[in-house]
């Protein structure tokens, strides 16, 4: 009876108990739908939309085969994926203390022992001496120090692998941040093209005129100003272009020098993202993922630290042969060991393991408010992006009208100046103006289109359809 009582108490001794606090996930409360979004599109749910290939909302070619070189060749995301493969295997190493650890012995040796030993006949003995055999050696882990490092290390991978996730989203922005710039910068080149050439036609004209004696060499110097201004500009254009292609250089893992992007002037057109539910984006984000999982982590550490008041204890078995003569392997030269060893319990240690318990829980402490920090920047971060994407909306219609305007008073002050209405003051004011909208209403498409790659990163990479 006595020994199914042990048996039965054997499990629950092997088993132990947890001295980590008790987790529960963080309760944040989340607003039924985002302010931004009021009066302009509809928060609605976005549990099936797609993950991954978020970019091809543009539909540009090019830029999904700079994602896909990125995905395959980034020199970050590899840094990324190594230190996720790094904390797999330390949760690998913290989990094979839950096993028993075995390891082979043997010994071969030849001795001699003093002839005035005690109990000796005053004659020295030489012998040869052979053993082989085995130790195994367990640690019960009775109040779960074992347990709490291998789920705080597990924790830690599962953290690990949320922030793999956020550096791949992250290079996926950055690189489409990178190609929607550059080809703003295309944009603005083939505007300034333009410009020069209706620039120097002015100015050819105004040459004219004053051979004719009818413009003055005033108005000839204004003209070549301008257009001297308008081809400064596109050499600034073509500099910060080459820049931004360097850049997409370094993003893709290509050598600057071997990299390019052909120029391409196309729409600058950004496309709706359905933001959907509050509640959801706390189930997208990866880095909130990942700063809940070390919050997880420290709890546990704290009930490593907290078992570290108390004994361990270790079971041992060793066994296996020896002879100094004869036949090694045989019955009569076997030996066996087995019994229980429980290490000392540390009465005075100068306050070494209470504060070790204290600092586990301030680092909780601290992963906790970083969590909360994380969750407000993830609202705070899709509550700017909204307010941008609407704010732009309403200015690129406006843009649009001053540039369109801008352009018709710039053919007027031309038509005023052929004509002899005006003098060429007018006529470089009103190309000015003109200019800098066009310039300005590329901008206002290039930051449309910006802001919505920031969208979707603050999402946590997930493009839904636009709204209904």
């Amino acid at each position: 009876m006595r020994g199914k009582r042990l048996a039965a108490l054997a499990p629950a001794l092997l088993a132990g108990c947890s001295l980590a606090p008790d987790y529960r996930p963080p309760e944040t409360a989340a607003p039924a739908a985002y302010k931004e979004t009021a009066g302009w599109t509809a928060a609605t749910p976005m549990d099936t939309a797609l993950r991954g290939d978020w970019w091809r909302m543009f539909d540009d070619p090019v830029l999904d085969d700079l994602e896909a070189r990125a995905a395959a060749a980034s020199p970050t995301l590899a840094a990324a994926l190594a230190r996720y493969d790094q904390a797999r295997a330390a949760a690998r190493i913290d989990r094979s203390e839950l096993f028993p650890q075995v390891a082979a012995t043997g010994d071969a040796s030849r001795q001699q022992v003093s002839g005035n030993r005690p109990l000796a006949d005053g004659t020295p003995r030489t012998y040869n001496d052979y053993a082989v055999g085995g130790v195994l050696d367990y640690e019960i882990d009775l109040w779960g120090r074992i347990r709490n490092g291998l789920s705080a290390s597990r924790a830690e991978a599962d953290a690990s692998a949320a922030d793999l996730v956020s550096a791949r989203l992250s290079l996926q922005a950055a690189v489409a941040d990178a190609y929607i710039r550059l080809r703003g910068l295309d944009a603005q080149a083939a505007l300034l093209d333009r410009t020069v050439a209706a620039f120097d036609r002015a100015y050819q004209l105004t040459r004219t005129r004053h051979d004719g004696g009818i413009a003055s060499g005033i108005d000839v110097n204004r003209a070549r100003t301008a257009l001297s201004n308008a081809r400064a500009q596109v050499s600034a254009i073509a500099s910060d272009r080459a820049a931004t292609e360097h850049e997409l250089a370094a993003l893709v893992g290509a050598v600057a020098s071997d990299f390019a992007v052909p120029a391409r002037v196309q729409p600058l057109t950004a496309p709706e993202i359905a933001t959907g539910a509050p509640s959801a984006l706390l189930q997208r984000r990866p880095d909130v993922a990942a700063a809940e999982r070390r919050m997880f982590a420290a709890n546990a550490r704290i009930g490593v630290a907290r078992a570290a008041f108390f004994p361990t204890v270790t079971l041992g078995l060793a066994g296996g042969w020896e002879t100094t003569h004869g036949e090694l392997l045989s019955t009569p030269n076997s030996f066996w060991g087995l019994g229980p060893l429980a290490t000392a319990l540390s009465l005075f240690d100068g306050g070494r393991r209470k504060a070790q318990v204290k600092l586990s829980r301030a680092e909780y402490d601290e992963m906790a408010a970083g969590y909360r920090d994380t969750v407000l920047t993830a609202f705070r971060q899709v509550e700017d992006g909204v307010a941008a994407m609407r704010q732009l909306a309403a200015q690129l219609v406006d843009q649009r009208e001053a540039a369109q305007a801008a352009e018709r008073t710039s053919d007027l002050a031309m038509i005023r100046y052929r004509d002899g209405a005006s003098d060429y003051l007018e006529v470089v004011i009103a190309q000015t103006d003109a200019l800098d909208a066009q310039r300005a209403l590329l901008a206002v498409e290039v930051d449309r289109m910006r802001v919505s790659v920031a969208l979707v990163k603050a999402l946590g990479g997930e493009a839904g359809p636009p709204p209904a």
